[in-house]
């Protein structure tokens, strides 16, 4: 039997080992768990305080307003020194910058009195030898009008029948907006997210008053209004072969404060592998995140889904799903974040040693990386053509990321956060490497995440939507001019001419009007002024 010294440590060798290796135990597990701690407070706190790109953009928002109070310092002080210099005869100008205005804005011109004699001789025989013109760029405030319909009457002298042209058609039944004012409404409220209560703010300023009221009720008879063609943008992107999906959440008004509801998309993008079917997105809202709202939404749809990891769309993958199952596709872009999130919190720490971490998370995002740029180089080509340089170009590194994920995967424990990043990816690799045998799925989900970006930034400006019929409305209002901007359509342009149109135009020719097939000239600058 060992005896033991005072301090109660045994003189055994063998026994003092098997102590040290316990102690090193524990204190290796105390340490994990310690790091594993610091690291989920650390993401904690970038969640609470915003992502690196968010504080770098605010950061860029500082500085750009520095630059901005720069030049306009700069500008004051050279404004002065010119005043000073005009007071001195013979100074140097300085050389004109000449401004390339576009060639099609009316010009207005002005020209100055010439001499009446010669201030040299005194002589009046002044002939012209040419002109100097200086160009500056000023603008003419909105102007406001009234549009008289006049239809006049007359009577038959025969038989006394009086005859009348009929009634034009309104965007709105008896309602007092012209198109071009409905349309300038619903460009600011859902696309440069102005709320009503400014724009009537802002009207009144101009001199017209127009209620927050009657605006909201012009806003709900123009969805109203504009519905078919939403429904027809909806029929078109479920038509696809493979559609992107995500949603984002939008505050919504209660009694006590505000819940979150959800706008989903659905976009149609067929560009990148040389598709012809022109790009739109489709909205939809709901009051929740549950799954059966994207079962709703795709109920008749069985071609590819490019999306997030969301367990509610499962039940879309299952193979015994009516009409058949949707094939589903992984994103990179979800995949490259979770590491790039953590190679951030550790690659910017401070006050602390860095994160053994670190050099995994900064490895595989170089590694990401490397397959999205080669990606770039076959965007546009046609599937059979991406295929082909995929399996000659992409395999290989994609094959070499999944390897080198495993290897590093196995000596992390099951705790650690970069471990937990892998599995999204690794426990799901037949759907992340899918794409390498067919061409028109994309690497990434960004075509959905593109079209909610606008949501994200315009939450701070509108602050919450107004009920759920309110977001319903703005589902369809974000789906019409979404879908305009994907095809180089002017949104507000576009709403105001098929305002004008809609409810003159044949319901079986609706398709007519949607932003792809809509080919009105657009009036030059010099009509419109």
């Amino acid at each position: 039997m060992a005896t033991t010294t005072p301090d109660h440590l045994p003189e055994d060798s063998a026994t003092l080992k098997a102590a040290l290796i316990e102690a090193r135990a524990k204190l290796s597990g105390a340490e994990a768990l310690i790091a594993h701690l610091q690291l989920v407070i650390a993401k904690m706190k970038r969640e609470m305080f915003g992502p690196r790109s968010e504080r770098s953009q605010r950061l860029i928002d500082q500085l750009e307003l520095q630059l901005e109070e720069l030049a306009a310092a700069a500008g004051e002080d050279e404004a002065k020194a010119e005043a000073a210099r005009v007071q001195v005869r013979g100074f140097t100008r300085r050389p004109a910058t000449r401004r390339n205005f576009p060639a099609d804005l009316p010009r207005r011109r002005i020209v100055h009195a010439a001499p009446t004699s010669c201030p040299c001789c005194g002589g009046s025989k002044l002939s012209k030898i040419g002109e100097d013109i200086t160009e500056t760029l000023d603008v003419v405030p909105r102007q406001w009008f009234v549009t008289e319909h006049v239809r006049e009457k007359f009577s038959c002298r025969s038989c006394e029948v009086i005859t009348q042209p009929p009634a034009p058609f309104h965007a709105i039944a008896r309602g007092f907006a012209g198109p071009s004012l409905l349309a300038m409404m619903l460009v600011e409220k859902y696309a440069n997210h102005q709320p009503l209560n400014r724009q009537s703010e802002q009207y009144a300023r101009e001199g017209i008053e127009l209620s927050v009221s009657t605006m909201a009720d012009h806003v709900g008879a123009c969805a109203a209004t504009l519905r078919p063609l939403y429904e027809l943008i909806k029929a078109h992107v479920f038509a696809a072969e493979r559609i992107h999906g995500d949603d984002t959440t939008v505050p919504v008004l209660a009694k006590v404060k505000t819940r979150t509801g959800r706008i989903w998309t659905y976009v149609r993008d067929d560009r990148p592998f040389g598709g012809a079917a022109p790009p739109a997105a489709v909205f939809f809202y709901s009051p929740d995140r549950a799954g059966i709202h994207p079962e709703q939404h795709l109920a008749g749809y069985c071609g590819i889904l490019q999306a997030d990891a969301y367990a509610g769309f499962n039940a879309l993958y299952e193979v015994d799903r009516k009409p058949g199952p949707i094939t589903e596709a992984g994103c990179w872009a979800h995949a490259r974040r979770k590491l790039f999130e953590l190679a951030d919190i550790a690659s910017k720490a401070r006050n602390q040693k860095p994160a053994t971490i670190s050099p995994i998370a900064f490895e595989a995002v170089q590694r990401f990386d490397a397959i999205f740029a080669l990606e770039r180089s076959i965007n546009g080509s046609l599937p059979e053509a991406r295929v082909a340089a995929r399996r000659k170009d992409v395999a290989p590194p994609v094959n070499d990321l999944i390897e080198w994920m495993k290897r590093e995967r196995g000596k992390l424990s099951h705790h650690n956060e970069v471990a937990k990043a892998m599995n999204y990816m690794l426990k799901r690799i037949d759907v992340f490497t899918r794409f390498l045998e067919d061409g028109r799925i994309c690497l990434s989900n960004n075509a959905a995440e593109r079209e909610l970006r606008g949501i994200a930034l315009g939450r701070k400006s509108w602050l919450f939507a107004g009920s759920d019929r309110g977001g319903e409305r703005a589902a369809v209002m974000l789906a019409l001019i979404q879908t305009a901007r994907l095809n180089d359509v002017d949104p507000q342009a576009w709403l105001a001419d098929i305002l004008a149109r809609i409810n003159d135009h044949a319901a079986l020719r609706l398709d007519e009007l949607l932003p792809w097939n809509w080919r009105k000239p657009m009036p030059s600058r010099a009509e419109a002024a």
